[in-house]
């Protein structure tokens, strides 16, 4: 049972990063007691916001990227939750997938601290941006982005619930009034203009 809401958990990560979408608030009622709307699909009955429209190869682009990104996300969750004896924390997971959209599209992703404690030495703030990125998402920015030397550098933040916070801090800690987050750094390569 626990290897399924592990598996269950992993997926809302997975497509909370790929969609955009934040963790429920503390005092939000659970998904459970929540009366779910039906989901609406893109173009029925109602037209996309302008800001929503994209360019077709820009929609060609995304359309892949997320494509490999739910590939490989699904291979992922397969090989951590139901082909090995333990489980594996859902955000170690994910680590496979960026390798597998790293090597598909030489974009760059990794997570990185930002007011807690690093879970890894690798989630090490270790670049002059990816410093820049934590403070800027530990002082209340949703994201922060640059783009420099051919690429296109975002780092967005990743609230930590209840859950994460235990691990993340000390453990056992009363809870803090100050809300904690990680962060998720991408790396695009630009193409010259």
């Amino acid at each position: 049972m626990t290897r399924y809401l592990t598996l269950a958990l992993a997926v809302v990560v997975a497509a909370s990063m790929v969609a955009g979408f934040n963790t429920l608030a503390e005092d939000e009622a659970p998904a459970a007691t929540v009366k779910k709307k039906p989901r609406k699909r893109a173009g029925e009955n109602e037209p996309a916001d302008s800001k929503h429209r994209v360019p077709v190869a820009v929609a060609r682009d995304r359309a892949t990227q997320m494509h490999a990104t739910m590939e490989s996300t699904l291979h992922a969750m397969h090989r951590n939750y139901f082909h090995r004896e333990r489980a594996v924390v859902p955000a170690r997971a994910m680590q496979d997938v960026f390798e597998d959209i790293g090597r598909e599209s030489h974009v760059d992703v990794r997570w990185i601290s930002v007011n807690t404690k690093a879970m890894s030495v690798d989630h090490e703030p270790d670049t002059a941006f990816e410093r820049r990125a934590a403070r800027a998402i530990a002082s209340g920015k949703e994201s922060f982005e640059l783009i420099e030397d051919g690429y296109y550098r975002r780092a967005g933040a990743i609230p930590l619930a209840a859950g994460c916070v235990g691990c993340h801090t000390t453990s056992f800690a009363s809870p803090s009034m100050i809300p904690r987050f990680a962060g998720l750094a991408i790396t695009i390569p630009l193409a010259a203009e």
